[in-house]
């Protein structure tokens, strides 16, 4: 199972790569946690991405892409992955059809107002670097206070109702392009995200397995 994983913020792209990842026993590649990491070794490419980020540039295409050719590379992925931040342009989404055969898009729709919700009920505790919801689970036993430590909960600056609404509606300007890109090459799964995981989760195995995308059996037991 080769598949990319699109969606707003919101959507729960994380989650549901995660549970796939758990379950199915595939990786959950992300450009981010890859960058993340080269920055923290302080290599040779990790030198060149702190270059841009520093500068608040995106990282070029060349160089995420390469950074991608690698990882996908490594013995973990022969039998499937799952690719998170990855493509971001249309440029990234034709040069990964060069490195490998992609199974399937899967778009996480997720409503502008349930995006909201979701992301300005985010809390962080600013000592642990635990997250919680104010909304969803996992909630905190007291508001605004951290289970573990007793910190003062905070909200990060980008989880503000209207700095999400733009991240939204940012998305769908630079993503269209790329949906509509597998739209055509007939790889393109839709799958409505508005309900919880527990629903969601379920509803988007069984439409991978009808499209024949997922054709793993479980290596663990989970629920979502």
């Amino acid at each position: 199972m080769k598949i990319v994983l699109i969606g707003p913020p919101g959507a729960g792209k994380g989650v549901y790569a995660q549970y796939f990842r758990d379950k199915y026993c595939i990786p959950h590649i992300s450009t981010g946690d890859i960058f993340r990491e080269e920055i923290a070794k302080n290599t040779e490419l990790g030198r060149r991405i702190r270059s841009y980020v520093e500068q608040g540039l995106l990282v070029p295409d060349e160089i995420t892409i390469d950074v991608i050719r690698k990882r996908l590379s490594q013995p973990d992925t022969v039998s499937g992955f799952i690719l998170d931040g990855f493509p971001r342009t249309l440029n990234q989404a034709k040069a990964l059809d060069e490195i490998t055969s992609i199974d399937a898009a899967v778009h996480l729709e997720v409503s502008e107002e349930i995006a909201i919700r979701r992301l300005s009920g985010r809390v962080i505790c600013p000592v642990c670097g635990r997250v919680y919801n104010l909304y969803y689970e996992p909630k905190p036993k007291i508001d605004e206070q951290c289970d573990y430590d007793g910190a003062k909960l905070v909200r990060r600056k980008d989880d503000e109702p209207e700095v999400i609404r733009q991240r939204y509606r940012v998305f769908y300007e630079t993503f269209t392009p790329i949906i509509n890109y597998y739209k055509d090459t007939n790889r393109l799964i839709e799958v409505n995200a508005d309900k919880p995981i527990k629903e969601v989760a379920p509803l988007l195995e069984r439409i991978l397995v009808e499209n024949k995308v997922l054709k793993l059996k479980p290596c663990r037991n989970i629920s979502p």
